[in-house]
């Protein structure tokens, strides 16, 4: 019952990283409050699996994780290369996706981001013209929001934790007991 609350905790977060990626898409912003919920979301999962199992350990490796990201990307803000809401935001993201969440999460990660920048650098393989505009200014200003890279690999990985959750429910007989 508590893995079903920590799933869902981890589901209200999906729609609060697509608003993220879609606000910093639009306006290069990622707000605090979002980053403190989606923070909030995330140690509230953590809590749930580990208070029962008495297993601190995915509490420790996430925090952990988050720390090392701030410090690694907080000089690359200080040169103005990655904004703020960037660097506060991949601190979250061990929390939300949790220690045993980071290789997918980091994996994705690469593939979006390499995405990204694909399509900033060349904007000509989009097919509407407005976008392909927009895109083309934010290559010119050097911008890329890297909160939907971001914010596309977590739901990435939250997506592939739902998996395992249903494949081990499936494989331990917990879905032919509830039918």
């Amino acid at each position: 019952m508590l893995l079903a609350a920590s799933l869902l905790l981890k589901a209200l977060a999906i729609p609060l990283l697509a608003r993220v990626a879609w606000v910093d898409f639009t306006t290069q912003k990622i707000s605090n409050s979002n980053v403190l919920l989606l923070l909030c979301l995330g140690l509230g999962s953590l809590l749930l699996l580990a208070v029962p199992s008495g297993s601190w350990w995915d509490m420790g490796l996430s925090a952990l994780a988050g720390l090392l990201l701030f410090v690694v990307l907080f000089p690359f803000w200080v040169m103005r290369k990655v904004g703020a809401g960037d660097v506060k935001l991949m601190a979250v993201m061990p929390f939300l996706v949790g220690g045993t969440g980071l290789v997918v999460f980091s994996a994705l990660l690469l593939v979006f981001a390499l995405v990204s920048v694909l399509l900033v650098k060349n904007p000509f393989v989009l097919p509407a013209g407005a976008f392909r505009l927009y895109v083309q200014h934010m290559d010119q200003k050097g911008v890329i929001p890297f909160g939907v890279p971001i914010s596309a690999a977590a739901i990435g990985a939250i997506a592939f934790q739902f998996y395992v959750s249903l494949v081990l429910a499936g494989s331990s007989g917990i879905l032919q007991q509830l039918n």
